[in-house]
């Protein structure tokens, strides 16, 4: 791994590793998803909040934790070349604990700002995640967003989303609005990202491009605890490992203003709890 993504990952809190998995790779996994989903429904499929029946997430839910039951995303989510670049930017293997697919077809919502480790709740350390462009990814057909740096923040208190363009109900405030970039990717790209990273997507505005998506998270390898969901933890050779359960909730960062900057301090306490991402 050069030695480039490292820095920028520590400097930027995430790094996006180009043709990481070839084309025909990216494929079979986009057909084999669309051909799972066109099957029918499958436990962890999520719709999102507040769906009417014109929703195209009625039809194309979010998959999760697809591992458990399919060989072909487990072999991804411990994929050697995965592990390579995780133990490159974190010192060491980490541990995977969940899969995911996002379809986001034509016409669908994006996802509010957030934090990945509010959910997972790593510790010590936190969660990265791998998260693989499928399509042809840009701003029209709703790319990640991400705020540079903010993985240098505490988990923030979480408030409401405006679930007209996002299809979770929680957000997360920044001092400046406009503070989020588009990271435009190909097929076969993969974003690695620090689990406090701020980050989300608009709405997919186009009216005939998906913006599939094939996520893994992982925790860093010291960590000794992880939110109930994401039970059992694998180690990246497959096999299973047991660690604590974390809890939900306690103090999260609010936003203070100094004279020399605004700066998140853990003054809040977290009341929203959500089982995972």
């Amino acid at each position: 791994m050069s030695v480039s993504f490292k820095q920028e990952f520590d400097s930027a809190g995430y790094t996006v590793v180009r043709g990481l998995f070839a084309v025909d790779e990216v494929e079979r996994l986009r057909d084999h998803y669309m051909g799972l989903r066109h099957r029918g429904s499958y436990e962890g499929d999520v719709v999102g909040v507040q769906a009417d029946g014109r929703d195209p997430l009625r039809r194309y839910p979010r998959m999760a934790q697809m591992h458990r039951w399919d060989e072909l995303s487990l072999q991804w989510l411990i994929d050697s070349r995965l592990d390579e670049v995780l133990t490159g930017l974190l010192g060491r293997s980490p541990y995977a604990v969940q899969t995911m697919i996002y379809f986001k077809p034509p016409g669908s919502r994006g996802q509010a700002l957030h934090q990945d480790n509010f959910y997972l709740r790593a510790e010590p350390g936190t969660c990265v995640a791998a998260w693989m462009a499928l399509d042809e990814v840009d701003v029209e057909n709703g790319c990640l967003e991400v705020v540079p740096g903010s993985h240098r923040w505490p988990i923030l208190c979480t408030e409401k989303a405006d679930t007209k363009v996002s299809f979770t109900d929680i957000t997360v405030p920044l001092p400046d609005p406009n503070a989020a970039v588009p990271v435009e990717m190909s097929p076969g790209d993969v974003l690695f990202f620090h689990g406090a990273l701020v980050h989300g997507s608009a709405p997919n505005i186009t009216p005939d491009r998906f913006r599939r998506a094939l996520i893994g998270h992982y925790i860093q390898g010291e960590a000794k605890q992880v939110a109930e969901y994401y039970h059992p933890a694998l180690r990246m050779d497959g096999t299973p490992l047991d660690l604590d359960v974390a809890e939900g909730g306690g103090a999260c960062g609010e936003w203070v203003t100094t004279e020399a900057d605004q700066v998140a301090v853990l003054t809040g306490q977290e009341q929203t709890t959500r089982k995972h991402e």
